[in-house]
């Protein structure tokens, strides 16, 4: 039997490319489904912060952020909005930057590093960027992160000692430092089968076509190896 293709995703709860990035791929995946022989395919998580300098509490909408803390001008931050509002919209994903809470998003990578030890981290990733984007709810504070770890599943006593402990800290710098070996400077970013980057949000085909591609060569390597 050959083994699953390993597709590891660096990515930030608070990046709207990547939870498009992320229904692109699972779209992409999802086209395979039917093929006679159809990839088999395990995701993991991994941490990368975008603006680790976020307070846990931003006083202001997304625009004000863009503007105080990038740079950019509010008209300019409303054009950038409105674009990615309606690329997530392409993805089935409806964007609410006017409920959003901006805030620093290292507890909920600590919280994902426990979800996967746990075996519940795509459910949690799911459900962390649908509460940020799609919500309006606060994935910066422990109590808040305690609950929508009960809702993927997880035990609510060791969510919030896990997050009170900040022992998936190291977890998650880990993650940063393997980032930066890679070269990885933004995100969403995919290691499919720990030799193609593909970076950037791709369209559903994308991931589609590289799928079928690795797993092609995942069975001629196996039958190579039985003959």
């Amino acid at each position: 039997m050959t083994d699953a293709i390993k597709i590891d995703v660096w990515s930030d709860i608070a990046c709207p490319w990547c939870y498009i990035g992320k229904r692109n791929l699972e779209n992409g995946l999802a086209a395979t489904a039917g093929d006679d022989d159809a990839p088999v395919v395990e995701i993991e998580y991994h941490s990368f912060e975008l603006s680790p300098d976020t307070p846990e509490d931003f006083d202001g909408g997304e625009v004000d952020y863009l503007s105080q803390h990038k740079g950019i001008s509010p008209e300019s931050a409303r054009e950038m909005l409105d674009r990615v509002t309606g690329v997530a919209a392409d993805a089935g994903l409806t964007y609410r930057f006017d409920l959003l809470k901006h805030t620093n998003t290292v507890k909920a990578h600590e919280l994902l590093h426990f979800a996967k030890e746990n075996g519940r981290q795509l459910e949690l990733a799911e459900i962390l960027m649908s509460a940020y984007f799609l919500e309006g709810k606060h994935v910066g504070r422990d109590e808040d992160l305690v609950q929508l770890a009960v809702e993927a599943g997880l035990d609510e006593d060791a969510a919030r000692d896990a997050l009170a402990s900040q022992r998936y800290r190291a977890a998650v710098r880990a993650d940063q430092a393997q980032a930066q070996q890679f070269g990885i400077t933004g995100v969403p970013f995919f290691v499919i089968d720990g030799k193609y980057g593909v970076s950037g949000a791709q369209p559903v085909e994308a991931f589609t076509q590289i799928a079928r591609q690795v797993w092609g060569e995942r069975r001629e390597a196996s039958a190579t190896a039985d003959a």
